[in-house]
């Protein structure tokens, strides 16, 4: 049988829906934004706001952003000329993966990809595009995830710092049994508020895979 029978196709596509979220997870920027935005969640202090739907949804909108100069690239190369027949199913994955890759290596460590070499004792190419997948994958994703506490560490300190202050001030009017957290958290919001913090966030996050 061959890939253009009707019956692969639709195994194809079923098979590629399946795989959808992985791909998303591993082969987009949307495992730094969303765990991004889950320390910013953490480090305001409400443990439920913004819900999980609106975090995803979020972090989902941004990949798209993020990744549509890629996107574009794929629709124009691979999808757009399989949907018109003039490509198989399997020439348009072959055109669609070099993009992707691109994007996932100019946003990985050159000592996250040396890494993954040197374990799978991998000689080093001659060009980042003769790179595997199977070292590429795995340096992007903790190459995001390094890059992803690096900004949560950063979004923590001015919060940290108003949850000391408010601390201290309680403890020295001697109201222990009054929680800390109830008490700052119209701090953080009044702060995020103030600065614009969503702005701030979201601009960081985009201006970081430029």
């Amino acid at each position: 049988m061959q890939l253009t029978d009707p019956a692969i196709q639709v195994f194809l596509i079923i098979s590629f829906l399946s795989f959808l979220p992985a791909m998303l997870v591993m082969f987009t920027s949307f495992t730094r934004i969303v765990v991004v935005l889950s320390f910013l969640r953490q480090a305001i202090g409400a443990q439920t706001i913004p819900p999980n739907p609106v975090i995803i949804g979020l972090s989902i909108f941004l990949t798209f952003f993020v990744m549509s100069p890629t996107i574009d690239v794929i629709t124009k190369d691979a999808i757009g000329p399989y949907m018109d027949k003039k490509i198989t199913i399997q020439q348009a994955i072959n055109v669609a993966a070099p993009p992707l890759k691109t994007f996932r290596v100019g946003q990985t460590r050159k000592k996250d990809i040396a890494f993954f070499l040197n374990i799978a004792k991998t000689p080093v190419p001659a060009t980042p595009a003769d790179l595997p997948m199977r070292i590429v994958v795995p340096a992007f994703a903790i190459s995001e995830l390094k890059t992803a506490f690096e900004i949560g560490f950063l979004l923590f300190l001015p919060f940290l710092i108003i949850d000391v202050v408010v601390s201290s001030v309680l403890l020295s009017m001697g109201m222990m049994m009054l929680p800390p957290v109830l008490v700052s958290i119209p701090f953080k919001l009044l702060l995020f508020v103030l600065v614009d913090g969503w702005n701030l966030v979201v601009g960081s996050l985009v201006g970081s895979f430029q």
